[in-house]
């Protein structure tokens, strides 16, 4: 039996991992639960979002399912995923963006990963007040966490069967941290002659992505310019609540929805389970559970195609509780 952190977060986090769970139990995988408390809740307690307790039991058991935890805009606590991150050294984001059938899009047949550094640059929020007029913020760039994303995102390029990987950086600019960035990915590329290797400088990517999203295949970038592209590329096959997410490192792997804690409809019976599912998916694939993790994605897959069950979120009527039930019938 294998043992599985549970952090359910803030807002619809708790409604969506119960339905992950239920949804996994009923795939009869001999899985055990542990929840362990952050958010909110600890917050609460002993005023620390992510304590290092909930970081300790992660990286004791290896793997865990985690749901959206609330973040202040300008104050208050340091984000617990930041933390989460940090402290274990969870360095590879990994988000694929794929179109579902009976989503309305702009584009069809949009697969693509984006595969985000996880523990540098400016996103870590290393900040100084130089007086009450001026603040820094500092961006930190290094070989080894440079080469170890860049060689994960061509595996995961040929463990997929992709054929290109693109750099994503603003080396014109910033010529000494994404410069170094750049430079290493071109050193990874020669270990990876069978994948094509581009790069291209962030805000082209961006214009590119909405204009023509089928060129790109593995996007690797840095922290922060990962942050906002995974989210544009979610915008392009349905919405953050469609996309699955991980972060992993070499000691453990924490899988999660990409999307908030929607508090304005949490404990109504109405949040879309699909991130965190998708997200599952990645979790039973990195266990070498392929061919439940195969089964998992055609059920939502069917579900989708189908449209009776839907959400509101992607247009339909259908309450948490129904989708999930209707996944489960698709799984038998």
């Amino acid at each position: 039996m294998k043992k599985i952190g549970l952090l359910k977060g803030d807002g619809i986090g708790p409604e969506i991992c119960n339905a992950v769970v239920k949804v996994l139990d009923a795939m009869k995988l001999n899985l055990q639960w542990e929840e362990i408390p952050c958010g909110e809740e600890t917050l609460k307690s002993i005023n620390d979002a992510m304590p290092a307790a909930a970081l300790n039991r992660v990286k004791e058991l290896g793997l865990a399912i985690k749901g959206p935890t609330a973040t202040p805009v300008g104050v208050g606590h340091r984000s617990a995923n930041v933390a989460l991150r940090k402290a274990l050294d969870l360095y590879s984001n990994v988000r694929p963006c794929f179109k579902l059938a009976g989503i309305k899009t702009p584009f069809e047949g949009v697969n693509l990963v984006v595969v985000r550094e996880n523990t540098e640059d400016l996103y870590m929020g290393i900040e100084e007040e130089v007086s009450a007029d001026e603040m820094r913020s500092i961006k930190i760039i290094t070989r080894k966490g440079s080469e170890r994303i860049h060689r994960y995102a061509f595996e995961l390029a040929r463990r997929e069967r992709r054929k290109k990987v693109t750099c994503v950086h603003k080396a014109n600019i910033m010529k000494k941290t994404d410069g170094l960035f750049l430079s290493v990915f071109r050193d990874v590329a020669k270990e990876f002659l069978d994948i094509e290797a581009q790069d291209m400088i962030v805000d082209n990517t961006c214009m590119q992505l909405v204009t023509k999203p089928h060129q790109f295949d593995v996007i690797v970038t840095e922290n922060l310019y990962g942050d906002i592209l995974s989210d544009l590329c979610a915008g392009l096959i349905g919405g953050l609540g469609l996309a699955g997410g991980a972060n992993i490192g070499k000691e453990a792997a924490v899988f999660e929805a990409v999307h908030g804690t929607a508090p304005d409809i949490a404990g109504q019976n109405k949040a879309n389970p699909t991130a965190l599912l998708f997200s599952s998916v990645m979790m039973l694939r990195h266990m070498g559970l392929e061919k439940d993790a195969n089964s998992l994605h055609a059920a939502l897959a069917k579900v989708y195609r189908e449209g009776n069950n839907l959400t509101g979120d992607v247009g339909g009527k259908a309450t948490t509780s129904e989708f999930t039930d209707a996944v489960l019938r698709a799984l038998s």
